[in-house]
């Protein structure tokens, strides 16, 4: 875990010294994720009674975050018809 981080860091760094608008998607991605991270944990609370639980992590929200209302329906029904 520690390896991939620094792995991470250390590309983001080159980033920054080669090109500073190579990372100009990158706060709106996070507020993405983070938004979708939100959006799991609501369905989790409201559907939970129902036995529907998709874990939150950063696949999931990623996938919430950046599709949206569609993602959440996918991954909900992947769950159910899967898990």
């Amino acid at each position: 875990m520690n390896l991939f981080i620094m792995v991470g860091i250390i590309c983001v760094g080159l980033m920054i010294l080669f090109n500073l608008k190579a990372i100009k998607w990158l706060p709106k991605a996070i507020t993405k994720i983070a938004i979708g991270a939100l959006l799991l944990f609501f369905l989790n609370i409201l559907s939970g009674s129902f036995g529907l639980h998709v874990p939150i992590n950063l696949f999931t929200a990623t996938t919430v975050g950046f599709l949206g209302i569609p993602g959440m329906i996918a991954l909900s029904s992947l769950h159910l018809f899967f898990i």
